[in-house]
């Protein structure tokens, strides 16, 4: 009988073993024990590895086979925007897995916004080992990606490309129907960054701007210029709030000992009060 259990023990765990190879097309990884958080740290295997590894090449070579003069008009803006070479942003474009938005953007009614951040991020050493906790060594890198706006925290730089039309988005017309900008909130500071972009350059474009589609007389008109007027007191408001938020109120450290030593009676408290 305890024969017959090792052998049926035996088999299971061979059975097991080949169960995992046929799932992961390699050895089984191993599993360290669990922490004292309950968490487990899983090493993938090399051949994994060097799996995800192809499937990146081979889905960057697919991307990079799509760039197209749409697609060179957005690099050459980011390019001259953010200060790095068209290389180098041609490469984060299509390494990022967000590519496909870009296609989205050019489609005939597509996306209204495309949205760019370079910013610091943890970013994985390129010796580390993957693990399934994240427990891999990381260092803050900039980097350049592409992003909805609404996962990522906004850090450092946005480049962004407005459409103007539903209007499918050709080679021939991506410089007059896709506007671009950049807005700079370096170090977190969101309010500094739209205080200078709306004082150091949309107010200016609009102040000499002439052509204001059915309104007549641009400029000239009352409408325009109260709009004009609106948007530089909502500036002169931003930039108020700004300051009384940097210039905040400083507590100083006050001695109460002094002033509780010499309450005797309840008239003192009261005399305090």
């Amino acid at each position: 009988t305890e024969s017959k259990h090792r052998r049926c023990g035996g088999d299971l765990k061979t059975k097991s073993t080949e169960l995992g190879s046929a799932v992961t097309g390699s050895p089984l990884t191993a599993v360290l024990p669990a922490s004292t958080t309950g968490k487990k740290s899983i090493v993938l295997s090399s051949e994994t590895r060097k799996e995800l590894a192809k499937q990146a090449r081979v889905a960057k070579e697919e991307r990079k086979a799509q760039i197209d003069e749409r697609h060179k008009y957005l690099v050459s803006r980011l390019a001259d925007g953010i200060g790095l070479s068209e290389q180098q942003v041609e490469e984060a474009i299509i390494s990022d897995d967000k590519f496909q938005l870009i296609e989205q953007f050019f489609a005939p009614s597509g996306l209204k916004k495309l949205l760019f951040f370079y910013q610091d991020v943890f970013q994985q050493k390129s010796n580390a080992s993957l693990r399934s906790d994240g427990s891999t060594n990381s260092l803050l890198q900039k980097k350049l990606f592409i992003t909805m706006g609404s996962t990522e925290d906004f850090t450092g730089t946005c480049a962004f490309f407005l459409r103007t039309s539903d209007k499918v988005i050709t080679a021939s017309n991506v410089s007059q129907e896709v506007n671009f900008g950049i807005f700079d909130c370096t170090k977190g500071n969101i309010l500094q960054g739209l205080e200078f972009f709306l004082s150091q350059i949309m107010i200016p474009a609009l102040k000499s701007q002439q052509n204001w589609g059915a309104v007549k007389e641009g400029l000239k008109n009352s409408q325009i210029q109260d709009f004009l007027y609106s948007v530089d007191k909502f500036v002169g408001t931003l930039s108020s709030s700004r300051q009384n938020i940097e210039d905040k109120i400083q507590l100083t450290k006050v001695d109460v000992d002094i002033y509780v030593s010499n309450l005797q009676n309840p008239s003192d408290y009261i005399t305090a009060g």
